[in-house]
C-alpha cells in the first residue's frame, strides 16, 4: 500500500487525471447499461451510453440522446458522474494527494527536533565575521513554513481540503434547496415537471448539481428553453454557475479570508499570505482575485448587450417581456463560458452571436486580460528545464483543435457533401470548440434544412452530433477528455514561432 501511494504520487499529473476520468467514464457506462432506461422498447446504443458517460465525467453536456430517455435511476448517475467531475471536487482529490505525497517523503531536520521550538517563533543564531558571540533573529512559523514551501505542513494541506469540501457540499445542497423552494412555490414550474413525470427533488439536486459543476444537462430534453420565462429560477441558477467555475477562486479565498476572521488560526493566515506556497491552483493572490472578478463581470456585460442588441426583437424571444429578455440574455452570457444551459435553440441565433459564443468557449475559465505581476516564473519552475522544452515543442491548443476538426471532416465528408446546410465546416467547429470548453452548446441538426428531404428524418432535442457517424462520435469523446485536462497543456507550442 506504501509503494502504491508513492507511485501515484510521483506520476505525472496529466496520467492521473486521464486515468481518474477513463475510470470514472467507463463505470458510469457501466452503472447506465445495467439500469433500465424511461423508455424500455428504447434500447440506447452502447456508443451513446458511452457517449453520454464520458459527457457527465468531463461535464461537457454533448448530448447524442435525449434526455427523458433515460430512466430517473439513470439520471442519478449521471448526476454523480457531473458531481465527481466537477472542477471543485476534482481540486479535492488534488489536494489529498498533494498531502499523501508530503507524508511520503522524508521529514524536514527542524521537525526531529520540533519537541523543543516554540510552535510560535523559532530562534537562530547567526554567526557574522564581525561578531563573536553571534546574533539571535527570530523567525516566525510561517516564515520558516514559507521558506521550506516543498515541505508545507500536511496539516494545512489536510485544513484545506476540509474547507473545499465543505464550499462543496453547502454550494449543492444550498443550490438544490433553493431550486426546491421555488418549485414548491410557483405553480407554472410545477406543471412542467408533473407533465414530463419528473420529480421536484430530482430536478433540483440534479439542476443544481450540474450548474455548479458548469456541466449543462438538465432532466428535460428542452434544457432551459422550457423555463425561459422563469426570470426568477435563471436568477437562482446564474450565482450558482459563477461560484462552481470561473468565480471559484475569489470565492474561495473569501470563504479562507472569514474562516482565518472567525477562528484567527496562524494555518488559514500562511494560506492567505502565501497562495503559492501551497501549490493549490484554485487559491490565488488579492490582486489575481480581483482582476479574475473584472475580466468575468465584463465578459457577461459585454455579451449580453450584445445578445440584447441582436437578438431583442428574434423569434426564439418574441413571446417574451423586456425583462424576460434582459434576464435571458444574462443567463445566457453566463452560460458560455462553460456551463452550456441555454433559454434558446442555438440554430436560431444570428451568426455573429455564434461566433462570440466560439471564442467565449475556447477561453479557460481563469483568463483575465487585466495585468497581473504573479505569473512570473518561481525557481523551482525555472529549474524544470526538460518539462519546458518539452511543453515548448509540443502542439499549441489551436493545433489540436484544428487536428480534431480536420478528423471529424473526414469522417463526416459524405454528409458535408449530401447535407451541406446542417453539415458544414464552421457547425463542426463550433461543435468541437464546445466540447473542448466541455460547455455543451450546440448547434442542433434539423430535417427542414435537409436538401433531399427525408421522411424518415425525425427532428430531436439533442445535440448535432447525434447525428454524427460513429467515427465522428468518438473523435468527440476524446475532444471532450482533452478539453478536460486543458490546464496541462496551455503553455504548449510556445516554440513555434510566426513571422
Amino acid at each position: 500500500m506504501k509503494y502504491s501511494c508513492q507511485f501515484i504520487c510521483q506520476t505525472n499529473p496529466f496520467f492521473i487525471q486521464a486515468t481518474y476520468f477513463t475510470l470514472i467514464s467507463f463505470a458510469g457506462y457501466e452503472a447506465l447499461k445495467v439500469l433500465k432506461s424511461q423508455d424500455k422498447s428504447n434500447t440506447l446504443q452502447d456508443l451513446d451510453v458511452l457517449f453520454t458517460a464520458v459527457s457527465a465525467s468531463t461535464v461537457s453536456s454533448m448530448a447524442t440522446v435525449e434526455m427523458e430517455d433515460f430512466s430517473s435511476t439513470q439520471l442519478w448517475i449521471l448526476a454523480i458522474l457531473m458531481l465527481i467531475g466537477s472542477e471543485v471536487f476534482t481540486s479535492i482529490l488534488s489536494l489529498h494527494l498533494m498531502k499523501a505525497k508530503f507524508n511520503t517523503e522524508k521529514s524536514l531536520n527542524i521537525r526531529d527536533h520540533s519537541s523543543q521550538l516554540d510552535i510560535e517563533s523559532i530562534s537562530i543564531t547567526n554567526f557574522g565575521p564581525n561578531t563573536s558571540h553571534g546574533t539571535k533573529d527570530t523567525m516566525s512559523f510561517s516564515e520558516l513554513r514559507l521558506a521550506n514551501k516543498e515541505h508545507v505542513d500536511p496539516k494545512t494541506i489536510e485544513l484545506l481540503g476540509t474547507a473545499a469540501t465543505v464550499y462543496l457540499l453547502i454550494a449543492n445542497l444550498g443550490s438544490s434547496l433553493l431550486i426546491y423552494l421555488y418549485l414548491k412555490l410557483v405553480p407554472d414550474a410545477q406543471e412542467v415537471l408533473k407533465r414530463k413525470g419528473i420529480g421536484f427533488f430530482l430536478f433540483s439536486l440534479f439542476t443544481a448539481i450540474s450548474s455548479l459543476a458548469n456541466c449543462g444537462f438538465t432532466p428535460v430534453n428542452e434544457n432551459m428553453i422550457i423555463f425561459q420565462k422563469n426570470s426568477v429560477l435563471l436568477l437562482l441558477i446564474i450565482p450558482q454557475i459563477l461560484v462552481g467555475n470561473t468565480l471559484f477562486a475569489p470565492c474561495f479565498r473569501f470563504m479562507v479570508w472569514s474562516l482565518q476572521k472567525i477562528t484567527g488560526k496562524e494555518e488559514w493566515q500562511f494560506i492567505l499570505q502565501h497562495p503559492k506556497a501551497i501549490g493549490y491552483k484554485h487559491l490565488m493572490s488579492t490582486r489575481k482575485c480581483v482582476y479574475l472578478i473584472l475580466t468575468v463581470v465584463s465578459f457577461i456585460i459585454l455579451q449580453t448587450i450584445l445578445f440584447c442588441f441582436l437578438e431583442w426583437s428574434s423569434e426564439a424571444l418574441q413571446e417574451m417581456s423586456s425583462y424576460q429578455k434582459i434576464v435571458g440574455a444574462l443567463f445566457q452570457s453566463a452560460n458560455a463560458r462553460h456551463a452550456g444551459e441555454s433559454i434558446v435553440d442555438m440554430s436560431s441565433v444570428s451568426s455573429a452571436i455564434i461566433v462570440l459564443y466560439t471564442v467565449m468557449m475556447y477561453l479557460p475559465g481563469y483568463t483575465s486580460f487585466l495585468p497581473n505581476y504573479d505569473d512570473r516564473y518561481s525557481k523551482a519552475e525555472k529549474r524544470c528545464n526538460r518539462k519546458r522544452l518539452l511543453e515548448d515543442w509540443i502542439f499549441s491548443q489551436l493545433s489540436y483543435l484544428a487536428i480534431f476538426v480536420m478528423l471529424i471532416c473526414i469522417t463526416e465528408r459524405e454528409a458535408l457533401t449530401t447535407d451541406p446546410l446542417n453539415f458544414n465546416v464552421f457547425s463542426i467547429l463550433f461543435e468541437v470548440v464546445s466540447a473542448y470548453g466541455n460547455v455543451g452548446f450546440s448547434v442542433g441538426y434539423s430535417c427542414k434544412r435537409m436538401l433531399k428531404q427525408d421522411v424518415h428524418c425525425k427532428d430531436a432535442s439533442y445535440g448535432f452530433v447525434g447525428k454524427w457517424s460513429d467515427k465522428g462520435k468518438l473523435i468527440l469523446i476524446i475532444v471532450m477528455v482533452f478539453g478536460r485536462l486543458k490546464a496541462h497543456n496551455l503553455k504548449g507550442g510556445r516554440a513555434w514561432k510566426l513571422r
